[in-house]
């Protein structure tokens, strides 16, 4: 558990490297991320990932519209993401074969956002800015 923690970590912190070095759009860097995340976290097979990268774009897009149109409802956007998700879930269980996997999809999904979101706020409190949540 200790050396898959380590990996991770050193990958992490190469790929930010990687990241300041090259100048180049952050949503395209964070996507890139995202692939390698998701693709170890659920061990895909090149067949898996060829069938399941297209599905989940799609998915993806459906959230993104879905966040930007109901910023200020938050309970009607954790319904309307609940309902994607359902939607979806039967195409990933084609791709991933079993509804464990499908289920460690949206955990390790949800997973990255936690990360990406923490290193945003990190950066942001080492930019001078100080920290976004004070008490």
């Amino acid at each position: 558990m200790k050396k898959k923690l380590f990996i991770l970590l050193a990958f992490i912190t190469n790929l930010s490297y990687i990241c300041f070095a090259q100048p180049d759009d952050g949503r395209n860097k964070a996507e890139a991320v995202q692939i390698a995340f998701l693709t170890k976290e659920l061990g895909l097979t090149p067949d898996e990932a060829q069938k399941f990268w297209p599905v989940f774009n799609n998915y993806k897009q459906e959230i993104i519209a879905t966040r930007r149109s109901t910023r200020n409802d938050e309970i009607e956007l954790e319904e309307k993401v609940v309902n994607i998700r359902k939607k979806y879930k039967p195409e990933f269980k084609k791709v991933l074969g079993n509804d464990q996997r499908v289920n460690k999809l949206f955990q390790a999904d949800k997973n990255f956002r936690d990360m990406l979101r923490k290193e945003l706020m990190e950066r942001r409190g080492n930019r001078g800015g100080g920290k976004p949540f004070k008490n």
